[in-house]
């Protein structure tokens, strides 16, 4: 069973109010971005309660995952993957967009083919793992595994 929301809200944090995300956007209820760089955060004047946010989250992975529907070399790494690396798959797809996860083509190969060792080592082995390592190091153990022990008492 998918527990794509839990990573997402440990791994974006959760905030019912309105803030800035590291990049200067206006995000709320843990990485829903809600308005252009730099506009001031005090426009935004409301609260995401967390099961309003959590549905408002599960409406963007599935946008996401129609997305990655469009794309061959993920469909055919998703369809290799258990509940747990594809729970991956989407976070990094939610967090870097989808376009950004399908430049993974050496890692999204691996995965294809089963190498779930080697497709770990080719996420810690990018610009993303530099720019987010504790993340990165997660989701590389999920991949490894295919369990959700690297998650065991965060989520």
């Amino acid at each position: 069973m998918s527990r794509i929301i839990e990573i997402l809200n440990f791994e974006e944090g959760y905030k019912e109010v309105p803030y800035w995300d590291t990049r200067n956007f206006p995000t709320v209820a843990g990485g829903i971005r809600i308005g252009p760089q730099n506009a001031p955060i005090k426009q935004y004047q409301f609260t995401v309660p967390r099961p309003v946010g959590d549905l408002w989250k599960k409406c963007l992975v599935d946008a996401k995952t129609a997305d990655m529907n469009c794309y061959p070399v993920i469909v055919a790494a998703l369809a290799q993957c258990n509940d747990a690396r594809r729970d991956i798959l989407y976070s990094m797809a939610y967090q870097m967009g989808v376009a950004g996860l399908a430049d993974f083509t050496n890692t999204l190969g691996m995965i294809t083919s089963g190498d779930f060792a080697g497709a770990a080592g080719g996420m810690l082995n990018s610009l993303w793992a530099r720019q987010t390592p504790d993340r990165a190091l997660r989701h590389a153990e999920v991949m490894r595994t295919g369990t959700y022990d690297a998650y065991r008492g965060l989520i």
